[in-house]
């Protein structure tokens, strides 16, 4: 069996709610969904044995037969059907709720008060087969269908969701054989997978660890077998500790300081001023490379530099540099509208090497606007989450994405769009979603791609989020372990192999 880096998820391991990382890599072993991602992002058909449509609005899609769960029931269309019903319904209140807002009839099961548990836009066929009728058309739709909220659950999944999600029985090349809270979970190969990407190892045990310099003292003495994050403290050495183990890969994830607007003086106008004075506050240049060693790039925009259509230069992307002058100035036309009072505090969990980084981040923010600037330590990442989710956090904080699928639509729908599940500042801008809702209708990715630019000039104006930078991933092997990094900065989990 290998063993790797993982953190302890924050909620139970089931489809439609994880959104986290820790869970997501494991969730993601277990359940297989119409596609599969290969290492370079590419959807790779799974279960699906036929998608039709014309008008990337009305689809027909037929799934394989004889595909199974791990307790032996066949997955069949219904299993689809239902687990996206779940999924957007407002009482279950699962985290990816948003995904499915593209379909008919979400509005319907989505609201504060549903008026029905499924929506009209899902219609089981037969057996092996289901309709989807979206909105509008969604350029994007197909190139998500094998992100983890699409995939199927299996019918005793809804009798105990709860008990479901702490012993999930899926349908993917890995079945958990036990998961010990805060310490690890271990999975085994699913023997009758039937899908392509099987399991080429005996097994993968995800170790929790609560910070990456205690995982690269195991990678280093033989007790992990693959890290996916560096420490800060061994940026510099790494290559030369790991020799031909060492892994560098531009990777798409990125690195954000969300500030919500509940908090005084970050709403209105006065809000927008004192969002863009932060940002320009902050040397991410010098951080980048005093720090991280050069392995960050400095963010010109809200998603990644190794995303199809990226554009480091649109407008408003100058609220990005590093203008100590203009912050001053924006500062201060802010205090005219109200004059600032308290402190800027910015709170992040501090056991995924952030320690560092928050601390010269609002070291930075002091130095230029000469306010009380502080760090804020949470002893974990779930512990932030859950901060984060119940809208007790009461500061700015640390946030981050990491691609599910290779699209800069999906580092902004979930997180900008009002409502959406992961839109952890209640940021809300009717122009912004309209002009996303313009990006899915195009019929070319080249026109999607500037309407995409044009609704994040808007995100770079508003900063509802303040851009950090996104990555290259600097990772590790153990001895003999061959262990291939994914283009969002993930392991190649089923083909990693141990000599």
């Amino acid at each position: 069996m290998i063993t790797v880096n993982g953190s302890e998820p924050e909620t139970g391991l089931i489809t439609t709610t994880t959104n986290e990382n820790g869970g997501g890599r494991i969730v993601d072993r277990l359940f297989t969904g119409l596609y599969y991602y290969d290492a370079d992002g590419n959807p790779k058909p799974a279960m699906v044995d036929k998608l039709d449509t014309t008008d990337n609005q009305n689809y027909t899609i037929t799934i394989k037969k004889g595909w199974k769960f791990t307790d032996g029931t066949e997955v069949k269309a219904h299993n689809f059907v239902d687990a996206w019903n779940f999924g957007a319904y407002t009482p279950n209140a699962q985290k990816q709720q948003s995904f499915f807002a593209p379909i008919q009839g979400y509005d319907d099961v989505s609201s504060e008060k549903p008026t029905t548990k499924t929506m009209s836009g899902l219609k089981v066929i037969d057996d092996y087969t289901f309709s989807v009728a979206l909105k509008n058309p969604a350029i994007d739709f197909k190139l998500g269908l094998g992100f983890t909220p699409f995939k199927p659950l299996p019918d005793v999944a809804f009798k105990d969701i709860k008990a479901f999600g702490e012993n999930p029985v899926g349908n993917g090349p890995y079945k958990l054989q036990s998961w010990q809270h805060n310490v690890q979970a271990t999975l085994v190969p699913n023997d009758t997978y039937p899908g392509e990407n099987k399991a080429k190892n005996k097994g993968l045990i995800f170790k929790f660890y609560l910070d990456f310099d205690s995982a690269y003292s195991d990678l280093q003495s033989g007790n992990l077998d693959f890290l996916d994050t560096i420490p800060v403290s061994a940026l510099r050495t790494y290559k030369q500790d790991l020799g031909d183990r060492a892994i560098t890969k531009p990777t798409a994830q990125n690195q954000t300081v969300d500030i919500p607007y509940s908090l005084p003086h970050f709403s209105g106008a006065e809000g927008v001023l004192r969002r863009q004075a932060i940002s320009m506050a902050i040397d991410r240049k010098q951080i980048t490379q005093n720090i991280f060693a050069g392995s960050r790039n400095p963010a010109r925009d809200f998603t990644a530099k190794t995303l199809p259509g990226f554009n480091g230069d649109l407008p408003n992307a100058s609220n990005l540099d590093y203008n100590p002058t203009k912050a001053v100035q924006l500062w201060n036309q802010a205090n005219a509208i109200s004059p600032w009072s308290g402190n800027f505090v910015l709170a992040s969990n501090y056991d995924g090497g952030h320690k560092e980084w928050i601390e010269a981040t609002a070291n930075s923010i002091k130095n230029v606007l000469k306010i009380d600037a502080q760090p804020s330590a949470i002893a974990t990442f779930s512990q932030l989450r859950q901060q984060v989710n119940a809208r007790t956090i009461k500061s700015a904080f640390r946030a981050g994405w990491q691609g599910d699928y290779p699209s800069m639509l999906e580092f902004l729908e979930p997180i900008f769009v009002t409502g959406a599940g992961s839109n952890d500042t209640d940021y809300s801008n009717p122009a912004f979603d309209a002009k996303l809702r313009e990006a899915e209708a195009q019929k070319t990715n080249e026109a999607s791609y500037q309407l995409t630019g044009q609704a994040q000039s808007i995100l770079l104006n508003d900063l509802p989020a303040i851009p950090m930078w996104d990555y290259v991933a600097n990772g590790g092997e153990g001895v003999g372990v061959n262990a291939p990094m994914t283009w969002s900065g993930l392991g190649d989990f089923e083909n990693f192999t141990k000599s």
